[in-house]
């Protein structure tokens, strides 16, 4: 073993840095000019909000521990030294936003559809819509002007409000707020007579707020969006937490979601010119340091961009072609999901494949007459559940389903509680997890007896049972009746059902407490191959690497001549090509259509290379602190597809960036037509290969939905 504090600072990469350098290569998605205009506004909307997120979790977390003397595992810097960073590289990228949204702007008005500036309109047309202002908005406003009876109003997170000076007649300083949304209240207002021309309805505000404020002269006014830290996790330290019955539980859950829309400020971006003065008001009312206020010139809230798309439908050239899943060539929907599993291992790689064979698999499972029970980790589930669904028919088929429902997945927290209750409704029984631990591995279990034998259907996956992000996001699912991986995925939920962890097994790697020994140990297996002369390689692809333990057994691989290669998509705290250190590591990133989501793990050469798919990222979080499992893939036909759909990432010269020795990103595209797009080849290989067949299954009833949506609205 070598001594890892030899490792120079050049091999390491600060987690929030490199999650901004992320970001920044979703900027860059729009700003490449292969992608169609509306798909590269909408990078910049993914941009924003992937800002607002980051702030509300990490920085959040950074202020909470700004005096607690906590440094960077890597680099070693304080809270202090992270905060500055990211707030400097934080204004370096608003600006490049801007830059480039409104070039995106200018080239949409070449399109029929322009978004206006308030003040560029004629006196006729600002005359025209001050009459619908007075009419259809002014009523709906809740202005305030702040005083000592009026104590400055709760801004609620990522909402717009206007901001105004305020001069009375006898000359006394005051300051008028009114929120710009209300939930009623439109975001596009057109512009009489002029087409497909919008305002916005935060600038029309704005622009009357004269009349709003008509006893006051208006000295400035500005737009501001303020983000709140979510900082904030469920305490299941407490010394009543195992004595909670599940309403208990859901009852404290919903209390911790409404202390979170409550917490302190972490970022305040505004519109328009802001005094010095209003500028020193705000960050004394807000608590906010003024290095935290960003000025902008584009709108404070780019969803928006999803109603310019609305507008631009039928110019198909303005967008991604469509796709649609494809079934999968290896299951027919005319036949038994269950037999043809049982007869061999099946894979599904989406969005390239449909989601409809496991959904068809629950279903049947729901009526088998030789299924006993259904057991399930579902981590976040889409609005309209049909997986839910299906458990509930199954539960209402007599059949014992058993849903670990992590409540504490953040931000769906409110969609699980409420699916909770529609699954103990339903006769389901539901349980949360872990004391202090999240249950992020993807898992169903389906148990049968058949010919008096105890069989398993088993299913792993990459991401989460979610029909929604199945279409926008990569994974891998496989489904299994090998029964030495049915037997331990059978340990691992029925510990999860005692409080219980699983530490040893053969097949699965499971965390917290195998994952990180069993990979490590394949690490050190290809290192004495690679110190013994022999061909060595270690391939992931992972959306994260943060754990230093992994990150620390790899430079110790490279140095021993393992060649290395990483697929990160986000955060990668480790730094390839450094001389001496990682000359064997390459370290690569995606960033497409889709959001690579998939996590594969291969250990070995050709000869003897295993092969897992994975829940876990190499982040200290899914190895130490959360349960997660990794899955061998046994069938060598599959294997081989896996292996193939991680190495033509690796030749991707349309979307891939190879990092570079100073930590950058550099894309590697090569400037000539026959670019290998591996998400566009992916999707095209599924739609040459997909069976042309009906799916004979019968769907939910109606009155089943309506039931589902009837207990929902309840939670």
């Amino acid at each position: 073993m070598e001594h890892t504090d030899t490792f120079p600072s050049q091999c390491y990469a600060n987690r929030e840095l490199s999650w901004l350098q992320f970001n920044e290569r979703v900027l860059e998605e729009a700003a490449d000019c292969a992608n169609p205009l509306m798909e590269r506004l909408n990078f910049v909307s993914i941009f924003q909000s992937n800002l607002d997120e980051f702030y509300m979790v990490r920085v959040g977390m950074l202020m909470d521990t700004l005096d607690m003397g906590i440094t960077d595992d890597k680099l070693g810097m304080t809270s202090a030294q992270q905060l500055s960073a990211v707030l400097e590289r934080t204004r370096e990228l608003l600006s490049q936003r801007d830059r480039l949204f409104k070039s995106l702007m200018q080239e949409l008005t070449m399109s029929g559809v322009e978004l206006c500036r308030f003040a560029s309109l004629s006196d006729k047309t600002q005359a025209v819509l001050e009459k619908y202002f007075r009419s259809n908005v002014l009523p709906l406003l809740s202005p305030q002007i702040v005083g000592r009876k009026q104590p400055f109003p709760f801004l609620r997170n990522k909402s717009i409000y206007a901001i105004a000076s305020l001069k009375s007649k006898d000359g006394t300083v005051s300051m008028g707020i009114v929120p710009c949304e209300d939930g009623v209240l439109p975001r596009l207002v057109s512009v009489p007579g002029e087409g497909r021309r919008f305002v916005l309805m935060e600038e029309l505000i704005l622009g009357f707020l004269p009349k709003v404020f008509a006893r006051c002269k208006v000295e400035e006014s500005v737009l501001v969006r303020l983000v709140r830290s979510a900082d904030i996790e469920v305490d299941d330290s407490a010394a009543d937490a195992d004595d909670l019955l599940p309403e208990e539980y859901r009852k404290r859950m919903e209390k911790l979601i409404r202390r979170r829309k409550k917490l302190s400020p972490v970022k305040l971006e505004y519109k328009g010119r802001m005094s010095d003065p209003l500028r020193s008001n705000l960050s004394k009312l807000l608590g906010l340091s003024k290095k935290h206020m960003f000025a902008g010139s584009v709108p404070l809230d780019l969803s928006l961009i999803s109603l310019l798309r609305d507008q631009l439908r039928e110019d198909t050239t303005l967008f991604y072609p469509r796709r649609v899943p494809q079934d999968s060539p290896a299951v027919s929907l005319r036949q038994s999901v269950t037999e043809q599993i049982r007869r061999a291992d099946i894979l599904l790689a989406y969005p390239y494949e449909s989601i409809r064979p496991l959904l068809r698999l629950l279903r049947e499972a729901g009526r088998d007459p030789e299924v006993v029970s259904i057991r399930i980790s579902l981590y976040r589930v889409a609005r309209n559940s049909k997986i839910i669904e299906a458990l509930v028919d199954a539960a209402e088929n007599g059949k014992d389903v058993t849903a670990v429902v992590e409540l504490k997945a953040r931000f769906d927290e409110e969609n699980n509680i409420g699916w909770s209750r529609v699954l103990e409704d339903a006769g389901c029984r539901v349980i949360y997890g872990l004391e202090g631990m999240k249950v992020h591995a993807k898992l169903l279990l389906i148990t049968r007896m058949h010919n008096g034998q105890v069989e398993y259907i088993t299913h792993v996956g990459t991401g989460n049972y979610n029909e929604d992000t199945v279409r926008l996001y990569t994974d891998l699912s496989l489904l299994t009746a090998r029964p030495d991986i049915g037997a331990e995925v059978a340990e691992v939920l029925t510990g999860l059902s005692m409080g219980q962890l699983v530490e040893h097994t053969e097949q699965l790697l499971v965390s917290p407490l195998g994952l990180r020994p069993m990979v490590l140990n394949r690490i050190d297996g290809e290192i004495l191959q690679a110190r013994s002369g022999a061909e060595a390689y270690l391939g992931f692809k992972l959306n994260g690497l943060t754990d230093k333990v992994i990150i620390d057994k790899l430079i110790e691989a490279s140095r021993a001549g393992v060649h290395i290669d990483l697929l990160v998509r986000g955060i990668c705290c480790l730094v390839g090509g450094v001389p001496g250190y990682t000359d064997n590591i390459r370290v690569c990133s995606i960033v497409g259509r889709y959001l690579e989501h998939s996590r594969i793990y291969i250990f070995g050469t050709q000869q003897r290379r295993q092969v897992y798919i994975s829940s876990a990222d190499f982040m200290t979080r899914n190895t130490t602190r959360r349960v997660e499992v990794a899955a061998p893939i046994l069938d060598e036909a599959l294997r081989k597809r896996v292996e193939g759909m991680f190495f033509d990432q690796l030749r991707d010269t349309a979307k891939l960036r190879l990092q570079q020795p100073d930590g950058t990103y550099r894309s590697i595209r090569q400037n000539s037509p026959g670019l290998f797009n591996s998400q566009e080849a992916f999707a095209g290989r599924a739609s040459a290969s997909a069976p042309r067949e009906e799916d004979p299954g019968k769907a939910p009833s109606g009155g089943v939905i309506a039931w589902l949506k009837k207990l929902f609205s309840k939670g």
